[in-house]
């Protein structure tokens, strides 16, 4: 009986040094997910997740907070960079409402970081209002994830100490010059350390909150969303042509341009 128990015990501690025991869910519980906004974000960084968190919760028990520095309504364009020329044009993008400020916003199951030009904008301020939130919040999470350069506000905020994380391949350097003993993993569709997950560029967010959620919920909750939403996800997390294409160091130069894709849970055949 003795080894029996100990055996036990030794797989307990390493699926908690794994952080696999934080992805336990409990559909008899709400899950709370909140969602960062700033002045500046990445549309798609924000709405290609929350669009899967919305048709989830259609079936699961899921609560969502919008959380801005301050409540009210968060502009897409970016605010002026100091020393860079205005564009040619105005830039267009919508606007989403923060339905809660950093300071009352719930407590949280998943927290997920978008990235933007807006912060660059904020780092430039030396407006830290998303780090400190982050910091504050980490330890209640269940995860803590990140799309494009909102990895830079993970790094910034001390988390990803020790971790692997990735970013936004088009802003490799500028995102990675942030954070303390980060293992920045230049060819990587999406990184899972424990409970923090960090995905590359923009799209790759929905592939990272598709296997989230598949992880979190199960195969059959999540394909059901991605056929309904018709997006083919990539399922490999090491696949990152962007890191050739953006002459990432340190990416792997075997890596194939291209990746065969399908509908989710079904089998297919590449040409």
């Amino acid at each position: 009986m003795a080894p029996k128990i100990a055996t036990f015990f030794l797989r307990f501690l390493l699926l908690c040094s794994a952080g696999v025991w934080a992805q336990a869910y409990d559909p008899s519980k709400q899950l709370s997910v909140g969602i960062i906004l700033f002045p500046g974000f990445q549309p798609l960084d924000v709405i290609g997740p929350l669009d899967i968190i919305m048709m989830l919760s259609a079936s699961h028990n899921i609560s969502l907070a919008m959380i801005g520095k301050e409540e009210g309504i968060v502009p897409g364009p970016s605010p002026p960079r100091r020393n860079e020329p205005p564009t040619a044009y105005p830039v267009r993008g919508p606007s989403i409402v923060a339905t809660h400020s950093f300071v009352d916003a719930p407590k949280l199951d998943i927290l997920l970081a978008p990235g933007g030009m807006g912060l660059r904008v904020l780092d430039e301020n030396k407006d830290t209002w998303i780090q400190d939130f982050i910091a504050s919040r980490y330890d209640e999470l269940q995860y803590l994830v990140s799309v494009c350069t909102g990895a830079a506000s993970l790094a910034q905020s001390g988390v990803l100490k020790g971790r692997r994380a990735t970013t936004n391949k088009a802003s490799w350097a500028w995102a990675t010059q942030f954070g303390e003993g980060v293992n920045w993993v230049p060819t990587a569709r999406w990184t899972e350390d424990g409970k923090v997950w960090t995905s590359s560029g923009v799209s790759a967010g929905i592939d990272m909150t598709y296997a989230l959620f598949k992880r979190l919920m199960g195969a059959e909750a999540a394909n059901r969303i991605m056929n309904a939403i018709e997006y083919t996800p990539h399922l490999n997390e090491h696949w990152d042509p962007f890191s050739l294409v953006h002459k990432v160091p340190g990416a792997d130069a075997s890596q194939q341009l291209g990746e065969c894709v399908g509908p989710a849970g079904f089998e297919f055949k590449c040409s």
